[in-house]
């Protein structure tokens, strides 16, 4: 899965402080979700910065389609 938020940040022109400020989300988890080092984001997480975004959930993460080697 790979996550657009760096990209909605960009084309709002907001920053992290910006999400951390409306949200309360820890600056650290929006950097680790900016850089796209997290697995597994908290699905509230992303509740709260779709919501602050106004943008969906679909928009804040486009899913990969699942290849299987043979």
């Amino acid at each position: 899965m790979k996550n657009n938020f760096s990209i909605i940040l960009a084309a709002r022109h907001k920053k992290i402080s910006d999400v951390h400020n409306a949200t309360g989300i820890a600056k650290s988890k929006l950097t680790r979700l900016y850089y796209e080092r997290v697995e597994d984001p908290n699905s509230m997480t992303l509740v709260k910065i779709a919501d602050y975004l106004e943008c969906s959930l679909d928009e804040l993460l486009a899913r990969t389609p699942y290849v299987v080697e043979v």
